[in-house]
C-alpha cells in the first residue's frame, strides 16, 4: 500500500490488531449471512401463508404420528357398544401447512434476537487491551453496519459465543425444515398421494 499511496499506507494498520480484525471479520460475515437467511425465512413463511390462503377449502386426514387417531366413535345408542376407531381426523390442509409457518415464525423471532448480539463491533480492542490511538469506534460501527461496540476489550477479541448461539439457532431451524420436508415426502408417496411435488424438486 505504501508503494501505491505513499506514506499514508503506513497508517492503514493504525489502531488495529490481527486479533480484533479477525473478530470483526467473523462478525461481519455472520451478520451478512444471518440477514440473508432472515430474508429467505420471511419468504418461506410468506409462501406457506399464500398457499394456505388459496387452498383453505382442501380437506385431508390428520394423523397423530401416522397412527390411528385415539378418539372413538360410538355407533350405538347403547353406551360403550359397537365402538369404531377413526383412522384419522379430518382437518384443513391450510391448518396443517400453517402449523409449519408458526415454527418458522418462531425461528425468525429467535434469529432477530440473535443478530444484535452478533452485530457488536470489536475493532479498536487491539490485541486485548485496546490501543493508544484515539479511534472513533462509534463512527467505525456506523460505517461498517454494526449495532453497537464491545464495551470491554478482552471480551471484544475473545468472545465467540455469538457463533455458538447462531449454530444452536441453525440446528433448531434445520430441525423444523426437516420436519416439513418429511411431511411433504410422506404425503407425496403412492400410499398417501396428498401432495404432488414439482419435477424441479425431485
Amino acid at each position: 500500500m505504501t508503494e501505491l499511496i505513499g506514506p499514508l499506507g503506513g497508517k492503514l494498520h493504525t489502531g488495529r490488531s490481527r486479533n480484533d480484525q479477525v473478530a470483526t471479520d467473523m462478525r461481519l460475515w455472520l451478520m451478512k449471512e444471518a440477514r440473508e437467511i432472515e430474508t429467505a425465512l420471511k419468504g418461506l413463511i410468506q409462501v406457506i401463508v399464500n398457499r394456505a390462503d388459496k387452498e383453505r377449502e382442501i380437506l385431508m386426514p390428520g394423523y397423530t404420528h401416522l397412527q390411528v387417531y385415539p378418539a372413538t366413535i360410538f355407533l350405538s345408542v347403547s353406551r360403550g357398544a359397537n365402538r369404531a376407531i377413526q383412522r384419522a381426523q379430518p382437518v384443513r390442509w391450510s391448518h396443517f401447512i400453517l402449523s409449519h409457518a408458526f415454527y418458522f415464525a418462531a425461528d425468525l423471532q429467535r434469529l432477530r434476537e440473535v443478530i444484535p448480539r452478533i452485530s457488536v463491533l470489536p475493532l479498536g480492542s487491539g490485541a486485548l487491551a485496546g490501543n493508544p490511538f484515539v479511534v472513533d469506534r462509534e463512527f467505525l460501527a456506523k460505517e461498517l453496519g454494526f449495532d453497537s461496540i464491545s464495551e470491554n476489550s478482552f471480551y471484544g477479541v475473545g468472545d465467540r459465543d455469538f457463533v455458538v448461539e447462531f449454530m444452536m439457532w441453525a440446528s433448531l431451524t434445520m430441525t423444523h425444515l426437516s420436519r416439513i420436508s418429511e411431511d411433504l415426502i410422506v404425503y407425496s408417496t403412492a400410499e398417501f398421494g396428498f401432495v404432488t411435488l414439482s419435477d424441479a424438486y425431485r
